[in-house]
């Protein structure tokens, strides 16, 4: 029997960058909701839930976009994202757990495949499976995915704020605990510091919109590679962003983490 996949996009308006990115808007759309489609391309079944923080209604126009979509929507913890993960799901009966975060509009549907692939051709032979531990796709193109007796026990046992606030350090960084399986790019490249496909500044979003007005219109499920041929042939486009590459937030966390050096974040830009 198929096991049941959820896929839980944490989302929401406060953030301290660039606040309210996952509205901003993308030919005539919001970014969450380009990014929702690109989620809904995949082609393994799973169930897609927007989860958001409680108790703020400026989080209402996130909640109102998930309607609109179709799509449900979960609202919980503002800083405890691992519970936020952990009660949707509970809630939708999971027995596996995608970790996709809001902040990855570009996301290839075919890598989330790839790693779903991964995970099912080796049944019951890993509680974690990502392409980050190390990463070696563009940043932008982040999966995990937690077993849901994994994310039982990392809920439980995790103590730390940024095993809470970033759901699953606890589980990659206790290789001794869990059974740790990783996705590498097939080219053989590692991309993760040198393309951001991601969204954090201003600069990212530019770059973002501009990805989608040259590709989408003609071949809406574009893939990671046409994005890099797109900026082989434009570097411009590559340079909107290219100063930021290589930032992510393990930058703050190094003295905490000890299955990430040094090598893998940019600390200054």
């Amino acid at each position: 029997m198929a096991e049941n996949a959820v896929i839980v996009v944490q989302a929401r308006m406060s953030s301290t960058r660039l606040p309210g990115k996952v509205m901003l808007p993308i030919l005539g759309k919001s970014l969450l909701y380009r990014m929702i489609e690109r989620l809904q391309m995949i082609q393994h079944k799973a169930t897609i839930v927007i989860a958001i923080p409680e108790n703020d209604s400026a989080e209402d126009i996130i909640e109102q976009e998930a309607l609109a979509l179709n799509v449900p929507c979960y609202r919980g913890s503002l800083n405890n994202v691992l519970d936020r993960h952990y009660q949707v799901a509970k809630q939708y009966d999971a027995d596996i757990v995608l970790k996709i975060p809001s902040d990855c509009p570009l996301i290839d549907p075919r890598i989330i495949d790839q790693v779903l692939d991964f995970y099912y051709t080796h049944p019951g032979e890993y509680d974690f499976v990502s392409n980050l531990h190390p990463a070696t796709f563009p940043d932008g193109n982040d999966v995990e995915i937690v077993t849901m007796a994994c994310i039982e026990k990392a809920w439980r046992e995790a103590k730390r704020p940024l095993e809470l606030e970033h759901t699953t350090p606890y589980i990659w960084e206790n290789q001794d605990i869990f059974r740790i399986g990783n996705v590498t790019w097939s080219t053989g490249l590692d991309y993760s510091m040198s393309h951001r496909f991601t969204i954090d500044y201003e600069a990212d979003y530019l770059f973002i919109k501009r990805v989608f007005e040259e590709l989408y219109p003609v071949k809406p499920d574009f893939s990671c590679g046409d994005i890099l041929n797109l900026l082989n042939e434009q570097p411009e486009i590559y340079n909107i962003n290219a100063q930021y590459a290589g930032v992510n937030w393990y930058r703050n966390h190094l003295d905490e983490l000890k299955t990430v050096s040094l090598e893998q974040t940019k600390l200054t830009f």
